[in-house]
């Protein structure tokens, strides 16, 4: 099925300047190739640019090597990646999938048309592809230039979200990232989804997909809604906060942004390992729940910037920046200027002093630190003299 909804003319055009280097993709082709998924949904948005993905009706391998660049292959699947004018394109051959269980990776086979690779895709709107060949043809077997206009997320099938649950997490990062409402029958089938028939960590991958968007505490409130998490009290308001200071200095790049957005949304997130914990309440403890932490070091008051230092040094990054958006503004001069005062003497200038190797060493040289951060110990002189002094008690 091909849509009239965009002529042969304005479809080459729109492809020629949204990513001018499938060009060479399409004069390498022995074999009909299509532009599919996010990148044909971008397109007709007029979004600009995305990830470029392709399907070959045929052997994707053998069409990333006649393209002449460095290609990274992936036998599993007949796909391949490709840089091509400094941009990353992959290349797939047609395939079609199979779960033999709700929940499991899929069993992958060869497809013989495009339309067969489209029917394994999770939406409408990501099930059109844009032949790259003469004609230049919108290829939508399942209405999605349609659903695009209307604004819905619609499923290809009842069965979408026992396949692959994780389609239910990425309803909810398309629906906030383009403002689109649920097609009834499809938001009947999200709400009854089992997401513990997926592993933890492909649970908690998708997750960190939605925590990276900028529109991220709305994905997670409507998840929340469809209750398929249970969000901690004020998730939407501290996800905000915290996107909003790791935009701006000296917050930005301190940590990865997906990671401490998903913190912020959902008890027991955002530590650097998956847990089973990710779809469940905070406990009071806060156990490993690095916001649950945070919360305490937020109560904190330090007087001084030795005391500062000695709360914040160690702390995982995230802890530290939801501290921050809990209202803990001191972490703001232990980011830009408390944690980066160093001694000048070390632990060689206390041996050469006569202190002996053991914890007066560490106790020394502490001391020393904390006097210089609260202004107590300028210059290696002072600095000595402190730190032989703690040292010798």
């Amino acid at each position: 099925m091909t849509s009239s909804g965009k002529s042969e003319m304005d479809l080459a055009g729109m492809v020629a300047r949204a990513y001018p280097e499938l060009e060479t993709v399409r004069a390498a082709a022995e074999a009909p190739v299509y532009l599919v998924g996010g990148a044909v949904r971008d397109l007709l948005l007029g979004r600009g640019r995305a990830d470029v993905d392709l399907v070959v009706e045929g052997d994707a391998i053998a069409l990333a090597s006649r393209l002449g660049a460095e290609a990274r292959e992936h036998e599993r699947f007949g796909t391949a990646t490709v840089r091509l004018d400094g941009h990353g394109v992959d290349v797939a051959s047609a395939r079609r999938e199979s779960y033999p269980r709700p929940g499991a990776l899929p069993i992958v086979e060869p497809a013989a048309s495009i339309e067969e690779d489209l029917r394994r895709r999770d939406f409408t709107v990501n099930a059109m592809a844009v032949a790259l060949q003469s004609p230049a043809q919108l290829i939508d077997p399942h209405g999605g230039e349609a659903d695009l206009e209307a604004g819905l997320l619609r499923v290809l099938h009842a069965g979408s979200f026992a396949d692959d649950p994780t389609r239910a997490l990425r309803a909810a990062r398309y629906a906030a990232r383009f403002d689109f409402a649920l097609e009834p029958e499809t938001e009947r089938l999200l709400r009854e989804t089992d997401l513990g028939t997926v592993s933890a960590d492909r649970r908690r991958a998708e997750l960190l997909r939605l925590a990276a968007e900028p529109t991220a505490p709305g994905g997670f409130e409507l998840l929340a809604g469809w209750g398929l998490i249970e969000p901690r009290v004020g998730a939407t308001e501290l996800a905000r906060e915290v996107a909003g200071l790791l935009a701006t200095p000296p917050w930005r790049d301190f940590v990865a942004p997906d990671r401490a957005v998903l913190a912020a949304a959902l008890p027991g997130e955002g530590a650097t390992s998956a847990g089973e914990d990710a779809l469940m309440p905070a406990t009071e403890s806060g156990g490993g729940d690095p916001a649950a932490r945070a919360e305490a070091l937020a109560a904190a008051q330090p007087r001084l910037p030795s005391e500062a230092v000695e709360l914040a040094r160690g702390r995982d990054p995230v802890e530290l920046v939801l501290a921050r958006a809990r209202g803990a503004e001191w972490l703001d001069r232990y980011l830009a200027e408390w944690r980066h005062v160093e001694l000048e003497i070390d632990g060689e200038d206390l041996l050469a002093a006569g202190i002996p190797q053991g914890p007066a060493l560490g106790r020394g040289l502490h001391a020393a630190l904390a006097a210089k951060l609260d202004g107590g110990a300028a210059g290696r002189d002072a600095e000595l003299a402190t730190a032989l002094a703690a040292a010798r008690e």
